[in-house]
This record gives C-alpha cells, sequence and structure tokens, in this order.
C-alpha cells in the first residue's frame, strides 16, 4: 500500500470521528434526567445536599438503529461535614444548616460512551466549595479535572485485509486527552440555578500521523434552573429548563414541568428544541431512588428505531444531622 493510500484512509477515517461527533451536536453524552443528577453535568453540584450519594445511569439512544449511541456513567459525591450545626426554623418545617465548617465537597465518575465509530471512556474528579449567601441560598463553585480516552471500534470497520498497517497508530491503540471543567450552583427551597463549562480548555487530540491535523474538543456550555410552586397539599409542580450550547453545533434546550406528590414520587414532560419529546417518571424508598427516561424523537429517524431509554439506581446515606430538610428529595 502506498503512502498516499494510507493518508487517504487515515484522512477518511479522521473525517468520520469529525463527522459523528458533529451529527451527535454534542462531543458529550447527553442525559435526559439532569434534574435528579446535576453532578454530571456541574461540578460545583459535588456535595450541596450534604449527602453522599452514588449514581448509575444507562442510556440507549435510537433503539434498533445502528451504531446508535449507548452510554453507562457511574458518579459518587460526598461533603465533607463538621459535627456542629444550628437547628432554624421556617415555613417549612426544621432547616439543619452547618455553622462555619462543612464548605468543602469532592466526587467523580466515570463513563463509557460510544457513538458510531467512536468508543470513548472518561473520568471526572471534583472539587466544590459552598457557602451561604442568606438565610435559606446556597451558593456552591466547583473546579474538576477530566480525562477521555478515544478509540476507533475496529470491529465496525471492514477491510479485505484486517492487519491494514495504517490501524497500527493511534487510531488502534487509544488517544487520551486531558481537559478541566468548572460550575457555579446557586441552591434554594424554592429554586436552584447552574452554569458550567466543560473541556473548558479545548484540549486536541492528535490522530493519525503529524500529516493530519488535531482533532480539538469544543468547550460546551450548561445554563439550567428549576423552580417548585406548591399546587396543593403534599404535592408540587416544578418547571425546568437546560440550555446547551458547545462551539460548532447548534444550542439546544430541555424545556420541561414535573408533577411531584410528598416528594417521592414525580413524572414529568419536556420537549428538546432538537426535537424530541421526553417523558420520565420515578419514586424513591428509603435511601434508594430509581428513574426512567423515554425519548421520542420526531425527526425522521424515528421510522427506523424504538426510541431511546434511560435508566437510573441511586442510593443515598446520611442521617439527619448531615442533610438539609428542605431538600429531602433527590
Amino acid at each position: 500500500m502506498t503512502s498516499e493510500t494510507k493518508l487517504k484512509k487515515l484522512a477518511l477515517v479522521s473525517a468520520l470521528v469529525i463527522c459523528t461527533a458533529v451529527a451527535a451536536a454534542q462531543q458529550l453524552p447527553l442525559y435526559s434526567q439532569y434534574l435528579y443528577n446535576k453532578f454530571l453535568i456541574n461540578p460545583a453540584v459535588a456535595g450541596s445536599d450534604g449527602y453522599t450519594s452514588f449514581n448509575l445511569t444507562a442510556r440507549e439512544q435510537w433503539i434498533g438503529y445502528t451504531g446508535a449511541p449507548r452510554t453507562f456513567s457511574f458518579s459518587g459525591q460526598a461533603r465533607v461535614l463538621k459535627s456542629g450545626y444550628q437547628l432554624r426554623n421556617s415555613t417549612r418545617g426544621n432547616i439543619y444548616r452547618p455553622k462555619t465548617d462543612g464548605k468543602i465537597g469532592f466526587g467523580g465518575y466515570i463513563f463509557s460512551d460510544r457513538n458510531g465509530l467512536i468508543q470513548r471512556t472518561g473520568f471526572q474528579a471534583s472539587y466544590s466549595y459552598h457557602m451561604w449567601v442568606q438565610n435559606n441560598t446556597q451558593l456552591s463553585m466547583g473546579l474538576a479535572v477530566t480525562g477521555y480516552h478515544f478509540k476507533i471500534n475496529e470491529r465496525e470497520i471492514n477491510f479485505e485485509d484486517p492487519n491494514e498497517p495504517w490501524m497500527n497508530n493511534e487510531l488502534r491503540r487509544g488517544i487520551f486527552v486531558p481537559d478541566a471543567d468548572f460550575g457555579i450552583y446557586v441552591l434554594n427551597p424554592k429554586y436552584n440555578i447552574g452554569f458550567s463549562t466543560e473541556q473548558m480548555f479545548g484540549a486536541a487530540a492528535k490522530i493519525g500521523s503529524d500529516s493530519y491535523r488535531n482533532f480539538r474538543m469544543d468547550r460546551h456550555y450548561y445554563l439550567f434552573g428549576s423552580y417548585s410552586f406548591d399546587a396543593a397539599n403534599q404535592t408540587e409542580l416544578q418547571p425546568s429548563a437546560l440550555f446547551m450550547m458547545s462551539e460548532q453545533a447548534k444550542p439546544m434546550a430541555d424545556i420541561g414541568l414535573t408533577y411531584i406528590y410528598d416528594q417521592r414520587i414525580w413524572a414529568g414532560l419536556s420537549y428538546r428544541t432538537s426535537r424530541a419529546i421526553i417523558a420520565n417518571f420515578g419514586m424513591t424508598y428509603t435511601n434508594m431512588y430509581i428513574g426512567y427516561a423515554f425519548d421520542f424523537t420526531l425527526q425522521e429517524i424515528q421510522r427506523v428505531t424504538y426510541g431511546t431509554h434511560e435508566l437510573t439506581l441511586a442510593i443515598r446515606f446520611g442521617d439527619t444531622a448531615r442533610k438539609y430538610r428542605w431538600l429531602d428529595r433527590y
């Protein structure tokens, strides 16, 4: 095989990498149940509720479509709390607040994300700092270091010669890309607002030989918020919104409404501007949580798929002194 032929094949696969990322609109995994684990999109959330929690999420997108995105993630977060607390009364019941200590949170997650020819695994380790700016309002800031490992799925590529020499490079061994995330999070008994940027440094993944340009990671921006209205006895209505944007992809938004009963059972419906309707429901039992979301796309691809399914399982630890009563729900 000539050098020119090798270069053409390498350029073709590199183009597939870029096209796959652009077609997916996001280089990062997409989650429909972000409301119940905001830590996945904002490092400042780590430890904000005073609990130690672990979440497992599995997402199968466009089931029935070959090469469709598939994501698995496992996350954990906690807060370093002290023994000193003060009890305050409010219209919503008792509120436990740390005095001056217990301001540090930490967390991390690992994930595996397959999208067409691209297989990516990654991790995040985060640090957060929490402070009270008003009686019932907490301001948090978080910083995280991340790492991603990209690899071409050789099983998805068919060649006449299984020992193609051009695959003996970074594409076969995989490419590691370090980066960082930053987030701000405001938490109140009635509302929460968060902003974060991921892949903050726009690190580059070198694909192939020096003759081919690097594939640069796009910065991703997330802005989300929700507000809780007391609808009736033991029930709440919670409108929410999530705005997502990257440097090269079209902005996207999720606009939704969730009905909550007794802070233990909920069901919601939202619309994604990439033309999808999302239904989700969940419940808590003691310290465990389960949630499910179904995405029904309104695009042409729906004709050959069975929709998108996302399942989340979680467990939470922390006695009464370690939690804030107005955050008894996940």
